[in-house]
C-alpha cells in the first residue's frame, strides 16, 4: 500500500512537480494551495508524512504544524522553505517540524527524506522498543512516554532521541554521535536543532526528578537514572 502524503505548498508550478515527481515514485499525495485548506483536509483524512511550506497565505506552516502536532504527535513534519536562517529553522523544530528542505532543493534530496521517515515509522514495528526509567515508560514503536501524571506522545524525532538515549542509558553520548544517527549531519546548525530536542524531552521528564539528561557541555548527554 503506497504511503500517503499532504503536500501544502502556495507556489503552483513547484506544488504540481513535488506531487508530479511523488506521483511517479509510487505515493499518493494531497496538494493543498494554503494552510488553512491543509489544516481542514488533515483534519479529515490519515496521512503517513506532511510536507509543509513555511510562507503561505491564510495560514503559515509553522502555525499549521502546531495546530497538527493537536491532533496527532507521530506523523512525520517536513518543512520546506526559502527561509535558510538558523532562528527560522529552530522556529519550526519547536512548532514540531522533524526536518527542513531549503528551496533549491533537488528531488533526489526530497525522495531521500521522505524515504528515512517512513523506513523508521515501519521498522519501529520490528524492533524492541520499551524502556523503564524510573516512574516512566518509554514505547518506542509507539513514541508513547507514559508516567502516572499522564501520557505523552512524542514526534519521530523526538522519540528516535529518546530512544537512543535510553539505548546508551548510564553512558555519554557524544552530541556528534546523536547527530549522525538522527539527522545524518553533525553541522552547526544541526546542533541547535538538537538543543530544542533535549530541552523538550527534559520537560516531558521533569515529573520524576530521578530521571535526568545530564549536559556533559562540549562533549554530549547522558540519560542519568538514579
Amino acid at each position: 500500500m503506497s504511503a500517503k502524503i499532504l503536500l501544502v505548498e502556495d507556489d503552483p508550478g513547484l506544488g504540481f512537480v513535488i506531487k508530479d515527481n511523488l506521483a511517479h515514485k509510487g505515493y499518493e499525495v494531497t496538494l493543498c494551495k494554503d494552510g488553512e485548506h491543509g489544516h481542514e483536509v488533515f483534519d479529515q483524512q490519515f496521512f503517513d508524512l506532511c510536507i509543509f511550506d513555511v510562507m503561505m497565505p491564510k495560514k503559515d506552516g509553522f502555525t499549521l504544524a502546531e495546530q497538527v502536532r493537536k491532533k496527532n504527535s507521530q506523523v512525520p513534519i517536513l518543512f520546506v522553505t526559502a527561509k535558510a536562517m538558523l532562528e527560522d529553522k529552530l522556529e519550526g523544530f519547536r512548532a514540531g517540524g522533524d526536518d527542513y528542505i531549503v528551496k533549491p532543493f533537488s528531488m533526489e534530496e526530497l525522495f531521500a527524506r521522505i524515504q528515512v521517515f517512513l523506513k523508521r515509522t515501519n521498522g519501529n514495528h520490528r524492533e524492541n522498543n520499551s524502556f523503564t526509567l524510573g516512574e516512566f515508560l518509554f514505547d518506542g514503536k509507539n513514541f508513547k512516554l507514559s508516567h502516572s501524571s499522564g501520557e505523552k506522545t512524542l514526534t519521530q524525532k523526538e522519540a528516535e532521541v529518546m530512544k537512543l538515549l535510553c539505548c546508551n542509558k548510564e553512558r555519554v553520548l557524544k552530541r556528534e554521535e546523536i547527530l549522525k544517527a538522527v539527522w545524518g549531519d553533525d553541522d552547526y546548525f544541526m546542533g541547535r536543532s538538537l538543543d530544542v530536542f533535549i530541552s523538550k524531552l527534559r520537560k516531558y521528564l521533569k515529573e520524576d526528578p530521578n530521571v535526568e539528561i545530564v549536559n556533559y557541555h562540549g562533549v554530549g548527554f547522558k540519560l542519568e537514572v538514579k
